[in-house]
C-alpha cells in the first residue's frame, strides 16, 4: 500500500491559524525510517513500513509513533494509520520482545505510545489490510475508527508464546466486542477474517485493498467538515470516565456556545433554510406570476 498524494482530499482549515503563526515545525518524512509521512492540511497519514518482518512493531517504531504524537498534540488533525504492502501490523517485533526482562515491561513500552494514540486530540482511522495480530491489533483498537480489505486477519495470539496482550487489548477489546468473543480472542486465540470483524462492529467497513486508502480519505473528509473544536471536544467528553456525566458534557457544550464556529455554522444553517423557504414560494417558469409572502419565517429552535 503506497501514499498517494495526487488524491484530491481535505481542504478544510484547521482552527486557531497557520504553522507559522503557532510556531510549530513541520513534520520531515525524511526524518523517519520505519513510518512513511504524509501531511496534509487536515490530516497526516502514516505506514507502518517495515515489510521484511509484515510491519512488526520494534523500538524504533515506537520511537517514530512518539515522534508524531508529540507533533499532532501541538498540531491537531485527523491521523490515518496504515500499513505498508498488504500487512497492517503482524505484532510486535518478536525478536526484542524474546529479549525483554521484567523491568522492560514495566516500561509499557507499547501500552504507552497506543495509549498516547488514543488520546490524541483529533480522530485515529486504522485502515487494515492482512495481518493485524497481536500489537498491531491492540494499535487498531486505539483508533477511533477502523476499516479493512476482505484479507483483514485480527486477533492476540500472545497466550500461545507465554505472555499476555498488555498493551490495551484485555480492556478495550471487552469495550468494543463484549466480553465472551473478547475471552475467545485473549484465551482462545481466536483470529478473527473481515467478514466476523465486520459482523460483530470491531471494523465498519470492508473495502478491496486497492481503494481501502481512499476509504479512509472519504471518512477522514467526513470528519474534516464538522467543527474541528467540536470534534475535539466530543472526542474528550466521550472517553471520559461514567461519573463525569453529565457535568462534564454540559461543561463542554457551554465552552461551544461561545465559539464563533458555533454563531457561523448556525447562522449558515438558518439562512440556507430561509433561502430554500423563499425559493420554494417563487412561481414556476411560465407560470403566472405571484406575488411573494414577505412574513417572516419563524426560526425553529433545537432544545438541548
Amino acid at each position: 500500500m503506497a501514499l498517494d498524494s495526487s488524491k484530491a482530499h481535505g481542504g478544510s482549515k484547521a482552527q486557531g491559524g497557520s504553522k507559522a503563526q503557532r510556531g510549530t515545525k513541520a513534520l520531515d518524512p525524511e526524518g523517519f525510517g520505519t513510518l512513511l509521512i504524509e501531511e496534509q492540511e487536515d490530516r497526516l497519514t502514516v505506514l507502518l513500513n517495515r515489510p521484511e518482518v509484515r510491519n512488526a512493531i520494534d523500538q524504533q517504531m515506537v520511537d517514530e509513533l512518539h515522534k508524531v504524537c508529540d507533533y499532532l498534540e501541538r498540531e491537531p488533525k485527523i491521523l490515518i494509520i496504515a500499513g505498508s504492502e498488504g500487512v497492517f501490523a503482524s505484532g510486535a517485533d518478536i525478536g526484542q520482545l524474546r529479549d525483554r526482562r521484567r523491568d522492560d515491561a514495566l516500561r509499557g513500552i507499547n501500552s504507552t505510545i497506543f495509549a498516547r494514540i488514543a488520546r490524541l486530540p483529533m480522530p485515529v482511522i486504522a485502515a487494515i489490510d492482512g495481518y493485524c495480530l497481536g500489537g498491531g491489533a491492540e494499535l487498531a483498537y486505539a483508533a477511533d475508527f477502523r476499516i479493512g480489505t476482505p484479507a483483514v486477519r485480527i486477533g492476540n495470539p500472545e497466550t500461545g508464546l507465554g505472555i499476555m496482550a498488555a498493551a490495551g487489548a484485555t480492556w478495550r477489546l471487552k469495550e468494543l466486542v463484549g466480553e465472551p468473543l473478547a475471552k475467545e480472542i485473549l484465551l482462545a486465540g481466536a483470529v478473527l477474517r473481515a467478514e466476523e470483524a465486520l459482523r460483530i462492529n470491531l471494523i465498519t467497513g470492508i473495502y478491496e485493498a486497492p481503494v481501502l486508502m481512499d476509504a479512509a480519505h472519504k471518512l477522514a473528509d467526513r470528519i474534516a467538515r464538522q467543527d474541528p473544536l467540536a470534534v475535539r471536544i466530543t472526542k474528550s467528553v466521550f472517553h471520559a470516565p461514567e461519573g463525569a456525566h453529565p457535568v462534564i458534557d454540559t461543561l463542554a457544550q457551554g465552552i461551544l456556545f461561545e465559539s464563533r464556529a458555533k454563531f457561523d455554522r448556525m447562522q449558515d444553517f438558518l439562512d440556507k433554510k430561509m433561502a430554500e423557504r423563499l425559493a420554494a414560494k417563487l412561481p414556476q417558469d411560465g407560470a403566472p406570476g405571484a406575488d411573494i409572502d414577505s412574513t417572516p419565517v419563524t426560526q425553529d429552535r433545537t432544545t438541548r
